[in-house]
């Protein structure tokens, strides 16, 4: 297999030394089954003395800080700490996440706890305001929140009495020195900095006291931090990272059953040479030797110096400590007696290494420098090399103990020869060196752990199984991975595993590679992973499958991997088709606030009104096919739906007529109907995406969720009971989502994947569960509170992880069949694959469960049916030509067209394809095409025929289309072109179409036969404007971007002139009823005029166009549509623009996706006009039928052909979700009043930003930025990953504690009087209270309840801005209910 695979090897986390001492308090029990749970890092740890093991709850990705038990003490709560921090709620029997909470707090989670009857949760926060939030922890729900203390919360409690009251104390809340209360049946336990714990009775009378210093594991300035008292069992957490267990009978003799490193970054490490031994020492100055296999301390010995590196001869002797400043210490591993203590350098020591013959020790420096020392001449200094210009990070000795390589802080790799530390500058001569070991992070042997085009320095430390040919890595993303050893090329796949918070500072393979010891930097922790080998690694999967729990620490790379097939080109393209747009419909309300002053001064004027005619969406052509799939259905009635552009269609098949869903505003990418089949749910491409739930037989919507998901929405699926929706967004991290879409909330989301994911499907038994699948990627979720849970598809160890198209559950909630984009169907029983069987030649792209099979459809255009275990395929549908029923709808462009979406229905198979067509199957064989539309590519040519029924389109998908707009509403002849196009013709008698292709070159076609007539090839750039002159369409003029329009003489089929001058490409042109004169529009906004036919140019006075009668009138530029042109047109565009025959109606299209309608002539600026909207992006294309009782209009991007009926004045009918009046209306519309006017222009943003009357400073308490306190500074709040360097930290200023100083009581006041009213911009807002005892209203922030008889007020303060609305709740139950809007 490829360097660049991942390895088929496991690590598995065997046990986590240490305990989170520091910073932290009350964070330490006994659960149900006497078992201990703490946490250490990111680690949730239960600790089972008896046997001792360890189990492990892996669900944080940052440090955890705070710990609840659940009062039936099986359930923990546990928060983190990072920028989007959340609380898991987990089983310690099981270690499983049973709930998530999320999306409230800010920076961390300070402390937690669940109410008498665990029904409810509170968690405070770390923001600043320290916001206390109460959880209905079983849903993720929020039930109350509220901002805290302005100083720092240490503890949260709930009152025993009064269910909803809860006390919390911190930094002024209670000056003490007790760090930890526990409260059980027997009385209560606390702790403090003194070293002492205090047992009190239930009446908080002494019972005994237990001093910690004074027993025979005690010391001096030992602080408890946590106390847990349960029957005659003590558990005594403390700062220093240590766990004892008293037994009240033997209170002096406390049993020490954990221990870790204190305080301070945790760097040095190394593995005993020939033992099952760890060594590591810290910058809390002690060296520690734990042993792997009792998993204890065993030895610990205190220095004088904070510890950086360490190292063991190879004979186990010897044991060398690098120092922080500057000296080495070398110690007898047996006794810790020290052998020799040197200092020849100033800076850290951050490496050393013995040589493999335990001749040599290397002492690497920040003084840039590595020393040799002569281990049998008592560390007599032997040699030194001086080639680096930066700080030493890594070193390795050859096998022989001739060359040692190094690594140093500014990415070089160098080499000497040793002893005397002579420089190799010839690297050629170093290829065949064997090494005795591998921790050096640069070298080729070790390119794969680089990232393929970044330059990045976040890898930590290495080290490389030569056994097993793997290489272990440790990086400041706090994940510990495992590559394929050597990895020569960059980006090489991994597996990663989590566990440790911040950075991993060291990485060490035990001395026979069963372990893999890694510490972390800031959480102190040593962690303690067996390796299992390629050839266990079967027997663990299934492990795995049977202790689930041990899947959530391990996880596959998200990198590009060598060893993945290459993508099938449909998908290939589908993945770079963005979805991002310059300008979204939402900004529109920004864009036109920026432009007030021309707003101003627009309705300055009078301007024209809109047309009294409207217009109708009638039909469309097209369905979207080729981003999309399983988004076409039947609904109850026989009926299909399915959608194009921004609209959701219902079409009846056996009227051919079509109704429509317009409450869209952008292209919907995805569809799924409700199990009832009478609901849809559709969702949309926009910067804040919307999901629409709505009634197939209304067409209104029923919920529209918006909030969650941003720049779009590509799956949603229903429940099987249909009361919950889950969807997929477009953003980088492809957030899944579940709703409970009638009361419009969020239930649960997370993080999906970072590549595309096409699929999302409910579990049918279980809705709780569900799977998506997509790029690389299938994963099986568990709902949890607000979040969800999920493990990864496992492929086997020997196959390669698959791009998933499509995915449904079959006959057992743990049974799921996926269709590859090999053509394959997986089926998964749980997450891992038990059977694979060849289905189609290409992607399988879509497939449905029927009562007693499946059937699935393909890239080769075939539908196949199956039986219910995919042994036997029962029928195959091949979609071709010749298989079309009499009464389709069209014509078939190609045999075999891609499927993209299958469903089951009414005794037939609905087939949507990539093409943009919909195909009915007979489950006796005849096809029928229903639906047609143009393909992927932009649809811009638009032409209408002189005197029939009937249009010609011409896209970039290289096919000219002829469509019938009677109500036949089909595709009557199509032809594939040698290039796209984009535009095109019809002549004056009908009898020739001109097309103009994207490569310069044009051709005249019969329109019957669509044959060429003529063919001419003048211009390098694409055409985008071709036009017959009128009467007997003598002249043909063509428009290029190559700035030019060229003149052609049909009847002897020469180019009779050229149009010069324009300063940019050609955009829109029009020729004058005689027949010479021609108007041209340019990229430059400019309008020019030619002579025909030599294209001499003409100056024409812009009053006199208007006079002028024209032929036809699409251009966009001119006095008489100068109103056409939006408040916003310095960032969108007027792409197109048609005169209906009488003169008085101008349609537009433009850039947002509006269709407009305008009254003719439009003259001054920004002209009212009727606003419809069905397209998603830019219009690009809009002409009226010969007789105008119809408009068409084409999208570019959207591919859809619209026919629009319209309809006169008094003839309309009224419609949800078409017309949308201009944007402002005039004076005369509706009459002026000055108050009215005065109070509309009121801005409230700006105001409250505006400068004050009088000259104000400070800020408001509530609102004051609190001062970060110590662990703040010290940096247990992280809004993302600290930096990290070898190089020494800064000193931290000196902290003083004022907590003794008195300080001067401040006197409160108290509002006794407001005088006010708020009338001059709010209405409705004063109301009588107590059977008209008292009145209600507010003034600035404060509401007020006024005492008619007595003049007494009462006041409501808690807002902080001035109020603008108040109601009273009118409801008997819920008398004297306020509510005030600010």
């Amino acid at each position: 297999m490829a360097d660049g695979a991942a390895p088929n090897c496991h690590l598995q986390l065997e046990w986590v030394y240490g305990y989170r001492g520091h910073q932290c308090r009350n964070n330490l029990y006994y659960t149900a089954t006497k078992e201990i749970v703490y946490f250490v890092a990111g680690v949730g740890v239960v600790y089972n003395t008896r046997e001792h093991k360890q189990k492990f709850f892996l669900g944080h990705n940052d440090d955890v800080i705070s710990l609840a038990l659940h009062p039936e003490r099986t359930l923990v709560a546990t928060g983190q700490v990072g920028k989007e921090p959340h609380i898991c709620v987990w089983d310690t029997y099981n270690v499983q996440t049973i709930s998530i909470l999320k999306d409230v707090h800010t920076h961390g989670i300070a402390c937690l706890a669940f109410d008498h009857d665990g029904q409810r949760l509170v968690s405070i926060g770390l923001d600043s305001k320290n916001t206390i939030c109460v959880w209905d922890w079983k849903k993720g729900r929020v039930l109350a929140t509220t901002p805290g203390h302005t100083d720092r919360i240490f503890d949260v409690s709930w009152d025993l009495h009064q269910p909803n009251k809860m006390i919390s104390c911190g930094v002024k809340h209670i000056k003490s020195g007790i760090f930890s209360m526990n409260a059980c049946e027997e009385g209560f336990a606390t702790g403090g900095r003194d070293g002492c714990v205090r047992l009190w009775d239930l009446s908080f009378q002494p019972v005994t006291l237990i001093d910690l210093r004074e027993t025979d594991q005690g010391y001096r300035g030992l602080s408890v931090r946590s106390v847990c008292w349960q029957g005659d069992h003590i558990l005594v957490g403390t700062q220093d990272s240590e766990i004892f267990e008293i037994v009240v009978h033997e209170r002096n003799k406390p049993f020490l059953i954990m221990q870790g490193h204190c305080e301070g970054e945790l760097w040095a490490l190394a593995a005993h040479p020939t033992k099952p031994l760890a060594i590591t020492g810290s910058d809390d100055r002690s060296v520690r030797i734990w042993s792997l296999i009792d998993h204890a301390l065993i030895a610990r010995c205190n220095m004088q110096e904070p510890i950086r590196c360490v190292a063991v001869s190879s004979d186990g002797i010897h044991l060398a400590l690098g120092m922080k400043d500057g000296s080495f210490t070398v110690l007898r591993i047996r006794d810790m007696t020290e052998v020799v203590h040197i200092k020849d350098r100033k800076e850290a020591i951050h490496e050393l290494k013995y040589s493999a013959d335990g001749a040599y020790l290397a002492v690497g420096s920040n003084d840039n420098s590595i020393d040799i020392y002569g281990v049998l001449q008592r560390y007599k200094k032997v040699g030194e090399c001086v080639g680096s210009l930066n700080f030493i990070t890594h070193m390795d000795w050859s096998a022989d103990s001739k060359y040692l390589q190094t690594n140093d802080g500014s990415g070089r790799r160098l080499f000497y020869n040793m002893p005397y530390g002579k420089e190799i500058t010839n690297k050629e001569e170093m290829k065949a060196t064997q090494w005795a070991t591998w921790t050096c992070v640069l070298g080729p042997e070790v390119n794969g752990i680089w990232p393929k085009y970044l330059d990045v320095n976040d890898i930590n430390s290495v080290d490389a199984n030569f056994n097993d040919h793997v290489l272990v890595t440790a990086d400041d993303y706090g994940l510990v991975k495992l590559y394929r050893y050597p990895s020569f090329k960059k980006g090489a796949k991994f597996k990663k595993y989590m566990g440790h918070s911040a950075h991993v500072t060291n990485v060490r393979w035990s001395y026979d590679y069963q372990w893999v010891i890694s510490i972390g930097g800031a959480d102190h922790s040593v962690f303690q992973w067996q390796f299992i080998p390629e050839k266990k690694s079967k027997e663990f999967l299934q492990i795995v499958i049977q202790e689930s729990f041990a899947d959530s620490n391990s996880d596959l790379s998200d990198s590009d991997q060598s060893d993945v097939p290459e993508l099938d080109s449909e998908i290939e393209q589908e993945i770079q088709i963005s979805y991002h747009r310059q300008i979204y419909k939402e900004d529109l309300p920004q864009l036109k606030e920026k432009c007030k002053e021309k707003r101003q001064a627009a309705t300055a004027k009078k301007r024209e009104k809109a047309p009294d005619s409207s217009l109708r969406l009638h039909f469309v052509h097209g369905y979207r096919g080729y981003d999309c799939r399983n988004n076409l259905f039947y609904t109850q009635n026989g009926e299909i739906v399915y959608h194009v552009a921004a609209v959701g269609i219902v079409y009846n098949r056996q009227q051919n007529m079509q109704r429509f869903y317009l409450g869209h505003d952008d292209d919907i990418v995805c569809l799924a109907i409700h199990p009832l089949r009478d609901y849809i749910s559709t969702g949309q491409v926009s910067r804040d995406s919307a999901i629409h739930i709505w009634d197939v037989e209304v067409l209104k919507p029923l919920s529209i969720l918006k909030g969650h998901h941003q720049f779009g929405v590509c799956a949603v699926d229903f429940s099987a009971d249909g009361k919950r929706l889950a969807s997929v967004g477009l953003d980088e991290n492809h957030t899944i989502v579940l709703w409970d879409w009638k009361k419009g909330e969020k239930l649960s989301s997370v993080r999906g994947s970072a590549e595309k994911i096409f699929v999302v499907k409910f579990n049918p038994y279980i809705p709780d569960k569900l799977v998506t699948a997509g790029i690389k990627h299938i994963k099986f979720w568990q709902r949890a509170g607000g979040g969800l849970t999920g493990r990864k598809g496992c492929f086997g160890s020997l196959q390669k992880t698959e791009t998933i198209m499509c995915v449904v559950y079959g006959w057992t909630d743990e049974m799921v069949f996926s269709g590859t984009s090999a053509g394959d169907i997986c089926i998964w029983k749980d997450m891992f694959i038990i059977k694979r069987v060849k289905a189609h030649d290409g992607p399988v792209f879509s497939m449905q469960v029927l009562e007693k099979g499946f059937v699935t459809g393909g890239k080769d255009g075939v539908v196949v049916l199956w039986d219910d275990t995919f042994d036997r395929y029962l029928k195959t549908y091949v979609i071709k030509r010749s298989a079309l029923a009499p009464g389709s709808k069209g014509l078939l462009i190609e045999d075999n067209p891609s499927i993209r979406a299958i469903s089951l229905g009414h005794g037939h198979v609905l087939v949507g394809t990539k093409n943009g067509e919909i195909l009915e199957i007979d489950k006796c064989g005849p096809i029928t095409l229903l639906v047609q539309g143009h393909m992927e590519g932009e649809v811009w040519g638009l032409a209408v025929h002189p005197h029939l029924p009937i249009c010609a389109t011409v896209s970039d998908d290289k096919t000219l289309r002829i469509w019938d707009l009677s109500p036949s509403h089909c595709m009557l002849a199509v032809r594939k072109l040698r290039k796209g196009g984009r535009c095109c013709c019809f002549s004056p008698d009908g009898k020739s179409l001109a097309v103009g292709l994207n490569d310069g070159s044009f051709l005249i076609v019969n329109p019957d036969t669509l044959e060429d007539l003529v063919t001419f090839h003048h211009r390098k750039e694409h055409i985008s404007d071709i036009r017959f002159s009128p009467g007997p369409g003598k002249y043909l003029a063509v428009a290029s971007h190559d700035n030019f329009v060229d003149i052609y003489n049909i009847m002897s089929s020469k180019r009779v002139g050229i149009c010069r001058g324009a300063s940019s490409y050609i955009t829109h042109l029009d020729w004058d009823k005689r027949g010479k004169l021609l108007q041209v529009n340019t990229g430059a906004k400019e309008q020019l005029f030619y002579e025909a036919p030599r294209g001499k140019p003409q100056m024409i006075n812009k009053s006199k166009v208007e006079k002028m009668d024209w032929s036809s009138w699409t251009c966009v530029l001119g006095p008489s549509c100068e109103g056409i042109w939006p408040m916003v047109s310095d960032v969108t565009d007027v792409t197109a623009s048609c005169l209906n025959a009488n003169k008085k109606v101008l349609a537009t299209g433009d850039d947002f996706g509006f269709v407009k309608l305008f009254r003719y002539p439009v003259k001054a600026k920004y002209g009212k006009f009727k606003r419809y909207i069905a397209h998603s992006t830019h219009v690009t294309n809009v002409r009226w039928a010969h007789n105008d009782r119809l408009l068409i209009t084409v999208g570019g991007a959207d591919t859809s052909v619209m026919i629009w009926t319209y309809e006169v004045d008094g003839h309309k009918q009224t419609r949800q979700y078409e017309s949308e009046e201009s944007d402002f209306d005039s004076d005369e519309d509706g009459g002026y009043d000055s108050d009215v006017a005065r109070e509309n222009e009121i801005n409230y943003t700006i105001r409250a930003l505006a400068t004050s009357l009088r000259p104000m400073s400070g800020i408001k308490p509530h609102l004051q930025q609190k001062e970060p306190s110590l662990e703040e500074r010290q940096g247990i709040v992280r809004g993302s990953r600290p930096p990290v360097s070898r190089a020494l930290p800064q000193p931290e200023k000196l902290q003083t504690n004022n907590m003794g100083k008195r300080k001067k009581p401040i006197e409160d006041l108290a509002l006794v009087l407001a005088f006010g009213y708020r009338g001059n911009d709010c209405r409705n807002n004063v109301h009588y209270l107590n059977d008209g005892i008292d009145i209600i209203y507010h003034t600035a922030s404060v509401g007020i309840v006024h005492n008619i008889a007595t003049g007494i007020q009462s006041f409501y303060l808690e807002h902080t801005d001035d109020i603008l609305c108040l109601t009273v709740n009118q409801h008997p139950k819920f008398q004297k209910i306020i509510a005030t809007g600010q």
